[in-house]
């Protein structure tokens, strides 16, 4: 072995060494899993994302340069290494508040329940930063959740924190779905991981479940078709996505409470991600008037504060109007009439013609009478013309739902919803049942 060839083993053997250093001390840092992969570009991955720009399935929040989203780089060096890093978040709630008539409760995705992942994966990363270069110093390391350039699923799958599934979602063997990504590029030569190597099958429930068929094909999703993407956008929503909407107020979690690979899981070690019930599920007509200071005292800790109070005051109105809520006329009737957004206004005059009666009559033709936008009108007639023809329309919103599940799946997955609900396992659910296909389940 020639001299160079020793100093490159003797350099390995250190890296090794910091790497499996880092593996034991990742647990303290809040990390539930970590894997190390190559920087190499993501050659695959840029014709995949080309595909889907070209077909219109990109949801408008992505890294524009997809030259940046496939090519890791650091700003001051060259980078050799990826770190990426899981930490997982529960999937039910302990005694969730149910949902009641006259008393009719929205619901935020698992993944905006508690503190803002964002802040959480943030602090765990700038402890793992702070452990590398306390033993290499000169080391180069840049971190990114969620919101930077580089496809963080791209990099977990190839770190080995779990493989890339139908749903478009990485699936740890140990976690399933439910875990948060992050990643590090370093310019430390580590040793990479190795991929998992377990994968879908020929499940298709998460495919088969989409509310809105946005899961186009394995792990091909149209990102403008996706519930949580439309429960994120600002101004009107098609009829359509409405009335799939059912009773969400921002994100969607139905691809993942389908997944077999989710079943029995569910992680409550981190307090920061604990749900208050009264946020994660609040009451729908109260949300109307909420403040912007409220909504910030209420929901400014949760990832779900993002867009503003504006899409999840938009989306309480279209459960309201999924729900055929008759206690809620007088208030959308003021939405309708009063609120200097179009938006909410138009979206107001749908739900009082979901809901019907003279009095959602008296205040569309009303508010037609004054209203000036566009928009609004059109969407005013359209009520008009739902509620004079009384067009026949499905009675209950769509919901975390699945389909041709086995039995001992639909069991989990109905106890999972009946606890959301705030009742027990195997408890038979009520009034509040959603029907859909010939399943039913509760508004979660």
């Amino acid at each position: 072995m020639t001299s160079a060839q020793t100093g490159a083993a003797n350099a390995a053997a250190v890296w090794e060494k910091l790497k499996q250093e880092i593996k034991a001390a990742a647990p303290e840092m809040g990390i539930d899993d970590i894997g190390f992969a190559s920087a190499e570009p993501f050659v695959t991955l840029k014709s995949i994302l080309e595909q889907h720009r070209a077909k219109g399935f990109e949801s408008g929040f992505e890294e524009p340069d997809i030259e940046k989203r496939v090519r890791p780089e650091l700003k001051d060096g060259e980078p050799a290494s990826l770190i990426a890093i899981a930490v997982a978040y529960p999937s039910k709630m302990i005694n969730p508040p149910k949902s009641e008539p006259g008393a009719y409760r929205g619901i935020l995705a698992r993944s905006a329940w508690g503190q803002d992942y964002h802040q959480v994966l943030r602090a765990a990363m700038d402890k793992l930063v702070h452990f590398i270069r306390e033993r290499v110093p000169e080391a180069m390391i840049e971190s990114m959740v969620d919101t930077g350039a580089l496809v963080d699923r791209a990099v977990s799958q190839r770190a080995g924190i779990g493989f890339s599934a139908k749903n478009c979602a990485i699936i740890s063997p140990k976690f399933g779905s439910w875990i948060f990504l992050g990643e590090l590029v370093t310019n430390i030569p580590f040793q990479p991981d190795n991929p998992v190597t377990e994968d879908c099958g020929e499940c298709t429930k998460c495919i088969d479940a989409c509310p809105t068929g946005a899961l186009v094909g394995p792990g091909q999703l149209n990102a403008q078709r996706c519930i949580s993407f439309v429960t994120q956008t600002k101004g009107f929503v098609d009829e359509e996505f409405m009335l799939k909407i059912g009773n969400r107020l921002y994100g969607c979690d139905t691809c993942q409470i389908v997944c077999p690979k989710n079943r029995g899981k569910n992680w409550d070690h981190h307090p920061e991600f604990h749900p208050d019930p009264e946020i994660v599920k609040p009451l729908l007509i109260p949300l109307l008037d909420i403040g912007n200071r409220e909504f910030k005292e209420r929901f400014g800790q949760s990832s779900a504060a993002w867009r503003g109070k504006k899409p999840i005051q938009r989306n309480a109105v279209i459960a309201l109007g999924n729900f055929k809520d008759k206690t809620a006329v007088p208030k959308l009737t003021e939405v309708l009439k009063r609120d200097p957004r179009p938006e909410l206004r138009g979206t107001a005059a749908w739900a009082l013609s979901r809901i019907g009666g003279e009095d959602a009559m008296r205040a569309i033709g009303e508010a037609a009478a004054n209203e000036q936008d566009g928009n609004v009108l059109s969407m005013l007639q359209k009520a008009k013309e739902r509620l004079s023809s009384s067009a026949t329309l499905p009675d209950k919103p769509q919901a975390e739902h699945s389909s041709n599940n086995k039995p001992e799946d639909q069991k989990e997955q109905n106890n999972q919803l009946n606890q959301l609900n705030g009742q027990q396992p195997n408890q038979r659910i009520g009034v509040t049942m959603l029907y859909i296909q010939d399943e039913a389940y509760k508004d979660v």
